[in-house]
């Protein structure tokens, strides 16, 4: 039997066991590119590098699916601000197709719903298939997704049985390619914008072909502005811990990687406390108009700002600059 005594120790049987210590967390700001590997969740890997860093504050860039691998950006602390800009990006993915069932959840882990024969199809027929899948399309949303309705998730509505309209919307599908076959399994790399399922592609892909088809296989490559990413698995994030909190802090990178997509606006020290107080900075050089990195003359990023007629407006500052 497990009892706790005062002190805070746990006792079994008499003998003391050491409690595990608390993490005591601490502010620390940076992006950590994840290899998220296949059967957690994108929170239970954001929960598991934030301990692993004990960063008061994190975020991650847009859910991956549990059977999903790859790039998962994580915002650690003040970078958290820019995350939803990370979500917006541009990504590109390798999934593997599986033609001849169809799924609830569109993908491997789900219960399969409907089995067909598969037609003999060459690679022409298969990529006459994709093109409409591809450009500004109206694509449905997997009725297992965390897309929200009535301010609840659609995948706990659809594990209580009720009845699910899944919602359309507008996605841009810039690419896809077949990149091999092997039977009924097709290995496809696409490129697409936010909110794009890839679930959702191979659905419809299999439905095109009149045979169904469900993601066996997904793996997220990179997402804008990392597109040729050094990822680390969590195994490699926890041997680093293991020598000490400086050698893991060779995996952070710093908040100025995730805006290196934007336009830069560089303010003296007057302007910068300008920003800081919420003022507006008059530009004395030509700038792109919208949205722009702000940094300091060091080079850090002090946060975001809208430009209009040389006219810099701050949007979102990091806690420095307004210190």
């Amino acid at each position: 039997m497990i009892q706790e005594g005062g002190s805070g120790r746990l006792f079994r049987d008499g003998v003391g066991m050491s409690r595990k210590p608390r993490t005591v967390f601490r502010p620390l700001h940076g992006i950590v590119l994840l290899d998220k590997p296949q059967g957690l969740s994108s929170n239970q890997a954001l929960q598991r590098v934030r301990h692993l860093f004990r960063a008061e504050k994190g975020g991650h860039t847009g859910a991956l699916d549990p059977l999903a691998t790859g790039l998962l950006p994580l915002c650690l602390g003040e970078a958290t601000k820019i995350a939803g800009l990370l979500l917006g990006a541009h990504k590109a993915y390798e999934t593997v197709a599986v033609l001849g069932a169809t799924t609830d959840t569109d993908d491997a882990d789900g219960v399969v719903l409907q089995e067909r024969p598969v037609p003999v199809l060459d690679d022409e027929t298969i990529e006459a298939a994709l093109r409409p899948l591809t450009g500004v399309i109206q694509q449905r949303a997997p009725i297992y997704s965390a897309l929200k309705q009535g301010g609840e998730p659609l995948y706990a509505k659809a594990r209580r049985g009720e009845a699910i309209e899944a919602p359309i919307r507008e996605v841009d599908v810039r690419s896809i390619r077949l990149l091999g076959r092997d039977g009924n399994r097709l290995r496809l790399h696409v490129e697409c914008g936010s909110g794009t399922y890839i679930r959702s592609l191979v659905r419809d892909l299999g439905e095109a072909l009149g045979c169904g088809a469900h993601v066996a296989v997904l793996r997220r490559l990179w997402v804008d502005p990392f597109t040729d990413p050094k990822m680390w698995t969590l195994e490699e994030l926890e041997a680093l811990a293991a020598e000490g909190e400086e050698r893991l802090r060779q995996a952070l990178l710093p908040i100025e990687a995730g805006l290196a997509g934007f336009p830069r606006v560089t303010l003296d020290g007057a302007g910068a406390q300008r920003l800081g107080r919420g003022q507006v900075v008059q530009l004395l050089h030509e700038a792109v108009e919208g949205m722009v990195a702000v940094m300091d003359e060091t080079g850090r990023a002090i946060g975001l700002g809208q430009v209009e007629g040389n006219v810099l407006r701050a949007q979102r500052l990091f806690i420095w600059a307004v210190a």
